[in-house]
């Protein structure tokens, strides 16, 4: 579910399958459109806009209304892991080890994808795609990979895996190679002691003293825009 004009577009940007649109207001729909996203004027001429019937709310489609007037519902892409993984391209890959917050989980993704990260990985029980995650991201789950890893299955391959953990060595100082796998913990409890043992360095963010932690999103972008 595609909640709002802003996601909308982004997803249709990186090559959604967007099957239908619920708007308040096509003509609103059309003049925003024209306004936020007149590269995509093609593309949304051949999407199926389906009014808002009489007396209907977009509340009792989606928990939050978008100011938009605007719903759609997307194909979820399949994601092979695998791939991902072996990618040759020199960007690293956002691990998110059993994130907590759905929305702070899309907030990740939305960053990544600016940062033109190879993709997004998690572990632990909850789903990247859930509809918080998604809306957090604001339609960015189409312009990166993002999937669970398969229960059991670590991260790795020829990848580096660099912890980040307050322990390690400065984030202005160190050198993240490429293709690495940037392994992200909770903000209560931080990354697990196996991932940590497993890890092929440790980078941590400068902080003021008395400053325990950074907002999840907030760390990934930190790491993923000092690269340079």
């Amino acid at each position: 579910m595609l909640e709002g004009f802003h996601a909308l577009k982004h997803a249709l940007r990186f090559g959604a399958r967007v099957l239908e649109v619920v708007a308040a207001d096509p003509g609103a729909l059309e003049r925003l459109a024209a306004e936020l996203a007149p590269d995509l004027g093609e593309e949304l001429r051949g999407l199926a806009i389906v009014p808002l019937p009489p007396g209907a709310e977009l509340a009792e489609l989606v928990p939050v209304p978008p100011r938009t007037g605007v719903v759609a519902i997307a194909e979820r892409p399949e994601v092979d892991v695998g791939q991902v993984l072996s990618s040759s391209r020199p960007a690293p890959i956002v691990l998110l080890e059993d994130p907590r917050t759905m929305g702070n989980m899309g907030a990740c993704v939305r960053v990544a994808a600016a940062a033109d990260a190879a993709g997004v990985l998690t572990t632990g029980d909850n789903d990247p795609w859930h509809p918080d995650a998604l809306r957090g991201a604001a339609g960015l789950h189409f312009a990166l990979p993002v999937a669970a890893l398969p229960a059991g299955q670590p991260p790795g391959g020829d990848r580096p895996l660099v912890a980040i953990d307050p322990g390690g060595e400065s984030l202005a100082e160190a050198e993240l190679p490429p293709r690495a796998i940037l392994a992200f913990g909770t903000e209560r409890y931080g990354l697990s002691e196996e991932l940590l043992r497993r890890a092929d360095a440790r980078v941590g963010i400068p902080m003021r003293p008395g400053v325990s932690s950074l907002n999840l999103a907030t760390a990934v972008a930190a790491v993923l825009f000092s690269r340079g």
